[in-house]
């Protein structure tokens, strides 16, 4: 399996002024938790500037009944891979035009080939970016019951795809089960589960996937959140720590009204990422 297919099953999480949910470990989170009180104190530090675009762009955006997708924030790496046939390599396409982003489908492949080692290889892409036009049309033909409107389509974004199995319907296929019990290690999630439809207003969709990227994923599986549990947990907590694969993660939110300037670990690596509301999210990371 590749590297993320072993991903540790064990997560360490804790919260800044908040509880600890695994009370055998409080001396070392402590520990921990002075270690980077004491770096955040120093002058090992730069400034970031942010600003309200930013709201808007990135791999947590909510997208929903409530929240419209901005069109800056559709992923700017959309290719149409029926012409990329070196990115689709272990599964195939329904459609002759399909689109999606080209980070993305290259993180689902990856994926794909650790489905392939495990027996799983009948997988088909059936949908992938929507522009507003053609979430319009789709609206129109299948109605609010089966479809969303134009602007509240997860598919906008790049980020989406619906996936199929060649040889039966998703939730009876091993391809749905593997997708189910694995996606979440490559930085996908099921973004419409069984148990969620009252929070995501949603019906069950086990062919329907997003990628949030890692740790994302990881919290989101351990702690049985959908993205809108998720993005309201961190805006409650303000700032996690957590340890997965052998990365640590600092996960911060902060709201944002203006132009501003963020703090950051000058040897960290990091990413921001907007909720698509009223708050960026920025992920630290060191190996």
């Amino acid at each position: 399996m590749k590297k993320w297919g072993f991903l540790l099953f064990i997560i360490i999480i804790f919260f800044i002024g908040g509880q600890v949910y695994s009370p055998s470990l409080d001396i070392e989170l402590k520990s921990q938790l002075s270690s980077y009180e004491q770096v955040k104190n120093s002058k090992e530090l730069e400034e970031v500037q942010v600003g309200e675009h930013q709201l808007y762009e990135g791999d947590l955006l909510l997208v929903n009944r409530e929240n419209t997708a901005e069109k800056h924030g559709i992923k700017k790496d959309l290719v149409d891979l029926p012409s990329h046939p070196e990115l689709i390599e272990g599964f195939s396409l329904y459609e002759n035009q399909l689109f999606l982003s080209k980070d993305i489908t290259e993180k689902f492949s990856n994926m794909m080939a650790d489905a392939q080692a495990d027996g799983v290889s009948n997988f088909i892409i059936t949908s992938g970016y929507r522009s507003f036009e053609q979430q319009e049309s789709l609206y129109q033909e299948m109605g609010s019951s089966f479809a969303l409107p134009a602007g509240h389509s997860e598919h906008h974004l790049g980020l989406s795809l619906d996936i199929g199995s060649t040889e039966m319907k998703m939730e009876k296929a091993s391809e749905g089960k593997w997708i189910e019990e694995n996606s979440w290690k490559y930085g996908f999630i099921l973004r419409y589960p069984k148990d969620k439809t009252h929070i995501t207003g949603i019906e069950y969709e086990p062919w329907h996937i997003r990628y949030v990227g890692l740790p994302h994923s990881v919290i989101m599986k351990e702690k049985n959140f959908v993205l809108e549990e998720y993005l309201a947990y961190l805006k409650n907590e303000k700032r996690i720590s957590v340890k997965a694969n052998d990365k640590n993660y600092l996960i911060s939110y902060y709201p944002v009204l203006g132009t501003e300037n963020i703090r950051i670990q000058k040897d960290s690596s990091y990413e921001i990422s907007g909720d698509n509301m009223e708050g960026i999210i920025v992920t630290e990371h060191r190996e």
